[in-house]
């Protein structure tokens, strides 16, 4: 009976000391990233699990500013183009890294949308659109932050109150994004909202991947499959037009493991209207997952490296994006030169243009209701 129970003690002891190893792998720490010409002051909180995963997030734009990732390897690069101070993030505002995305992702056509009758307004800042919410959105606001914890996850949550009739929109709207990591090596955003008035949501994280390193070259040879079946194509002013086709005999099909070189250069029209001169992607795929959070989304693998990144979402749309309009004059953290193509985006949200378009899900919020959004970006190396 003696021997029983100094190995159930021992049993106990191990079990407890394992438990304890694993929380203390999970971390979470504040710092200072800087501050405003106005002396306002950016905060960092950069979250770490025990394999080597490290997501850092500043209350500016509750921006995604680095993710260190090991490789098969073991070698660890920042797979995400940022900056390494505020500045960078002020003086190239246009290109939106990492950045959280609101009140309305993507564009709006002739930046107007009409709601209960009325139409309301939002500053062009994409020749005849209003793009990501107009030129002064959620990603060039500061946000509150506070560090949270969960049994199997570190975590930071920022707030954002907009006023009535910021950027045109209507309502105060309260906007809370978690992102946590575990160790499972996921990264989870979780979006939150609710306003007084009637209006419009679109919310998304506009973070750059290469998973190669940020910096380190383009992703042509990097291999994606997006799970869906249709796209909302567009039309020269990258307005979608209302229908929804298959991808199948297109360039867009990614169905099936596909480089991103592959077809990024085919004479489409589709194409052209992305990127003018060489062609690219810019545009809105039609989940097949339906919302369905447990289901794998979409995929992107770099063959080199053995990085590998797994998207799961609740939003019905994907915009992939390969960096078109990237051309080598941006020089990002560690002073390195972010080139053509040198990069991939994957926004989850809903349809484009989703407010003047009938037929698309819709974006409309009214007061007593709670927007909410969840997507999982998994990490593998092995």
């Amino acid at each position: 009976m003696k021997k029983q129970v100094l190995i159930s003690t021992f049993g106990l002891s191990l079990m407890i000391a394992t438990l304890t190893a694993h929380a203390a792998a999970l971390s979470s720490e504040r710092s200072t990233f800087g501050t405003l010409p106005d002396g306002t002051a950016v905060e960092k909180y950069t979250l770490s699990n025990s394999n080597g995963l490290q997501a850092s997030i500043i209350t500016y734009g509750a921006t995604l500013q680095s993710l260190l990732m090991p490789d098969k390897n073991g070698k660890v690069e920042d797979v995400v183009l940022g900056f390494d101070d505020v500045k960078g993030y002020q003086d190239n505002g246009t290109v939106y890294f990492g950045a959280t995305i609101g009140r309305f992702g993507n564009r709006l056509a002739g930046g107007t949308f009409e709601l209960d009758g009325k139409t309301y307004r939002v500053p062009l800042n994409d020749k005849t659109n209003a793009l990501h919410g107009g030129s002064q959105g959620f990603d060039k606001r500061i946000w509150k932050a506070e560090s949270i914890r969960s049994d199997d996850a570190v975590a930071v949550k920022l707030s954002y109150l907009s006023p009535d009739g910021e950027m045109g929109f209507p309502g105060a709207l309260l906007t809370e994004v978690t992102y946590s990591l575990n160790d499972r090596d996921e990264l989870k955003i979780d979006y939150r909202a609710t306003t007084d008035k009637p209006t419009v949501l679109n919310l998304t994280n506009h973070s750059y991947f290469n998973l190669a390193g940020a910096g380190n070259g383009d992703i042509l040879k990097q291999v994606a499959t997006l799970h869906a079946s249709h796209y909302t194509p567009v039309n020269e002013k990258l307005i979608p037009t209302g229908q929804l086709p298959a991808v199948a005999g297109t360039p867009l099909d990614f169905l099936t493991p596909t480089a991103f070189g592959k077809h990024i250069k085919d004479n489409h029209p589709q194409l052209k209207f992305a990127e003018p001169k060489q062609g690219g992607f810019d545009f809105n795929w039609v989940l097949d997952t339906q919302g369905d959070v447990t289901r794998l989304a979409a995929e992107v693998s770099d063959p080199q490296s053995g990085r590998r990144l797994q998207l799961f979402t609740t939003e019905p749309g994907v915009q992939l994006y390969t960096g078109n309009f990237l051309d080598g004059s941006i020089h990002g953290k560690g002073g390195k030169q972010y080139p053509h193509w040198g990069a991939f985006t994957l926004e989850t949200q809903h349809y484009p243009d989703a407010p003047n378009q009938p037929g698309f899900p819709s974006t409309r919020l009214d007061p007593g209701k709670t927007y909410t959004q969840t997507t999982v970006f998994k990490f593998l190396s092995r």
